[in-house]
């Protein structure tokens, strides 16, 4: 298996003159993000479900081997139980099936009211979605989640369909005091670290501190997991946030870096052109 390192989005004007080439257009920001990435979260289809047309664009912008990690729609995720949603989760999947080989793992990431309470209604949604034969990843946010009994009811669940647990690890930004970099506003909740693997894959969602020094301890820390889980032959999708954007792609860089300095092989792909963009800034 490999690991893929990649950002949550890839349309970011702010990303022009760092990552992107000066004066790129949007309409080419997913083609020259995937000249650097294997990968990209696609926090995109929790706001909005993309139709068929913007589906095969996606395919036409990005090389071989390239995977979308989406998220499925608040709609579904964000009202309360969810299997009433079920027939609705189970088209949007068939939708981003149309990806083909490059749909990557699925998450779906509940709010932080989404208690254990509702196991019985979640036991039976991700039930229904384990038929429809694509990877899936739940991320949890009620702390209740990370505690026995629940955590153990949980795991055991997802183990059973094969759905992995996605991690988020906002510690960079609550412990950076500790280090001594200031603690910065940022919109993700601080939740415990479970490294179960309940599947195949990982998938974390890693929000990095700005200050790229800031990182360090923790990228090592992962560095390391990341080396354990390749040795157990697990696909591995890393993306990496920061509450300011503009460094998301830097600190992916800087991880990029760490892991190679371990020895550890990095799925990326080889450096593509844009014929109307013949300048393009090396990431990597």
């Amino acid at each position: 298996m490999s690991i893929s390192i990649g950002c949550a989005i890839w349309s970011y004007p702010g990303w022009v003159g760092e990552v992107y080439p000066p004066k790129t257009p949007s309409k080419d920001f997913l083609r020259v993000y995937s000249n650097h990435f294997p990968a990209v979260e696609g926090n995109t289809t929790f706001y909005a479900t993309p139709d068929k047309v913007v589906i095969d664009r996606w395919i036409s912008q990005t090389p071989p081997g390239f995977k979308f990690c989406l998220k499925f729609p608040r709609a579904i995720t964000h009202n309360g139980l969810l299997e009433p949603y079920t027939l609705p989760a189970q088209a949007f999947i068939t939708q981003m099936q149309e990806l083909g080989d490059k749909l990557g793992v699925m998450f779906i990431q509940l709010p932080p009211n989404y208690s254990p309470e509702g196991f019985a209604d979640l036991t039976a949604f991700l039930t229904a979605l384990s038929q429809k034969n694509v990877s899936i990843a739940l991320e949890v946010r009620h702390l209740d989640w990370f505690k026995s009994p629940h955590r153990d009811r949980l795991n055991e669940l997802l183990t059973r369909w094969g759905i992995g647990r996605v991690i988020l690890d906002s510690r960079p930004i609550y412990e950076a005091n500790k280090s001594g970099e200031v603690v910065i506003a940022c919109k993700k909740p601080r939740v415990p670290i479970d490294l179960t693997l309940t599947a195949p894959f990982s998938l974390i969602r890693y929000v990095s501190h700005p200050v790229q020094l800031a990182n360090k301890i923790w990228l090592e820390r992962w560095a390391s997991q990341i080396q354990a889980w390749l040795q157990q032959d697990t696909q591995i999708y890393i993306f990496v946030h920061c509450p300011i954007e503009v460094k998301s792609p830097i600190n992916a860089r800087y991880l990029h870096e760490i892991l190679v300095e371990k020895g550890i092989s990095i799925n990326l792909l080889p450096p593509r052109f844009i014929n109307d963009l013949p300048v393009q800034l090396n990431l990597f």
